[in-house]
C-alpha cells in the first residue's frame, strides 16, 4: 500500500470540522478541502433550479453539469463563490438528499480522489478517511458531545442574523448522526487506523496544536 499525502478529518456534524481543518491545513502549508460544501453546492443548485429533490436522476445531472473548485479553502459553483450561501439552514436541512444518492457521491468522491492525487490536502468530512482516501497517510476522527455541538450550532447561526431553539438543533443534531451511521453509502465510521480527538472543552486552538503535532509526524513532505 502506498500512502499519500493527504490529511483526514472525518467526524459527525458540529464537531468542528470545517475550522479545524482549515487551521490545520494553513499551518501545514498545505490546501484545504471541505467536502461537504461540494455536497451542499449541489443541493443549492438542484433547489435554484426548482428541482426536486428525491429526484436521484435530477441530482445526478446537476452534480455531472456543475463545475466545482476548491480554491483557498472556499467553494465555487460554476464560477460563483457559494461559501456562505451554502451554510445556510435551509441548504442544511436539504444536503442529506445528495449526499444519500449513490451515483452523486460517486461522481464527488472521484472529484475529490482526483484533488488529492494532484497535491497534499487537509479533506474533512464523514468518510474520507474510511472510503475516499483509505490510504491517506494521516487520518483523524473528530468529535464532540452532541449537546456540545448544539451549542456550537446555535453561535454560528446567531452569527448569520438566524436563531432557532437549542432543544430543537440538539434533536436534529441527533437525528443527523443516527442517519448518517445508518446510511448505506458513505457512512459515518471511524476509520481504525484514525487519530481520536474529543473537541468537548478544549478551544479550536488547543485542537490543532494536538493535530498538527501528529500530522507532522506522518507526512513525508514535511520530514
Amino acid at each position: 500500500m502506498e500512502l499519500i499525502d493527504v490529511v483526514t478529518v472525518d467526524g459527525p456534524a458540529g464537531a468542528g470540522k470545517s475550522a479545524t481543518t482549515r487551521e490545520l491545513a494553513a499551518r501545514l502549508g498545505i490546501e484545504y478541502l471541505n467536502t461537504g460544501a461540494m455536497y451542499r453546492a449541489i443541493a443549492l443548485q438542484a433547489i435554484r433550479l426548482g428541482l426536486n429533490l428525491e429526484d436521484v436522476d435530477a441530482l445526478e445531472r446537476v452534480a455531472k453539469e456543475s463545475t466545482l473548485e476548491s480554491r483557498e479553502g472556499r467553494t465555487f459553483l460554476n464560477g460563483e463563490d457559494v461559501t456562505d450561501a451554502v451554510r445556510a439552514q435551509e441548504i442544511s436541512q436539504a444536503v442529506r438528499y445528495p449526499a444519500n444518492a449513490p451515483s452523486v457521491r460517486a461522481i464527488l468522491v472521484e472529484a475529490q480522489r482526483r484533488i488529492g492525487l494532484e497535491r497534499p490536502i487537509a479533506t474533512e468530512g464523514r468518510d474520507q478517511g474510511s472510503v475516499v482516501f483509505p490510504d491517506a497517510r494521516c487520518k483523524f476522527y473528530l468529535t464532540a458531545s452532541p449537546e456540545e455541538r448544539a451549542r456550537r450550532r446555535l453561535g454560528e447561526l446567531r452569527s448569520r442574523g438566524e436563531d432557532e431553539p437549542l432543544d430543537r438543533i440538539l434533536e436534529q443534531i441527533i437525528a443527523r448522526d443516527k442517519s448518517d451511521m445508518e446510511r448505506e453509502v458513505g457512512p459515518l465510521r471511524e476509520p481504525e487506523d484514525a487519530i481520536r480527538v474529543d473537541s468537548d472543552g478544549k478551544s479550536i486552538e488547543q485542537v490543532v496544536a494536538e493535530m498538527e503535532r501528529a500530522a507532522r509526524e506522518r507526512l513525508a513532505f514535511l520530514q
